[in-house]
C-alpha cells in the first residue's frame, strides 16, 4: 500500500506540473519554449529559497523529472559548491546536473544515428 502512495503522490505532483504548463500553451499565446525557461527557473527560485525541497521530499521524481527540476538541481549544485567556494558556486550546478547532461547528450546523438529527422510539416 505504501507503493500504491507513492506512486499517487509522484503522479500528482507531476502531472500537476505539466498540467499548468499545458495550460499556459493552451490558453495563453507565450511560446513552448518560453514556458520551458519560465519553469526552469521557477525551480530555479522556488530552490533557492527552499520550498522546492519540501515538494521533492514528498513527491520525489513528480518534482524533479520535470525541467522545474532541473532548476531546482541546478540552484541546489550551487548552493552547495557555495559551501567550500566561489568557483565551485560557479561550476557548482553544472556538476549536480552533469550525468543528466550527458545522458541526453549521448542519447540524443544516438537516436539521430538510428532515425531520419524530418522536418514537420504545417
Amino acid at each position: 500500500m505504501d507503493i500504491f502512495l507513492m506512486f499517487l503522490k509522484v503522479f500528482a505532483v507531476g502531472g500537476a506540473i505539466c498540467t499548468l504548463a499545458q495550460l499556459l500553451i493552451n490558453y495563453t499565446k507565450i511560446t513552448a519554449g518560453k514556458i520551458l525557461v519560465y519553469f526552469l527557473i521557477a525551480g530555479l527560485v522556488l530552490q533557492t529559497f527552499g520550498v522546492y525541497q519540501y515538494l521533492v521530499d514528498f513527491a520525489g521524481a513528480g518534482a524533479t523529472v520535470p525541467i522545474s527540476g532541473f532548476g531546482y538541481l541546478l540552484a541546489k549544485g550551487a548552493m552547495e559548491g557555495a559551501k567550500k567556494g566561489l568557483f565551485d558556486a560557479i561550476t557548482g550546478g553544472i556538476t549536480a546536473a552533469g550525468m543528466g547532461i550527458t545522458a541526453a547528450i549521448v542519447f540524443g546523438y544516438l537516436f539521430a544515428l538510428i532515425f531520419k529527422s524530418k522536418s514537420k510539416k504545417n
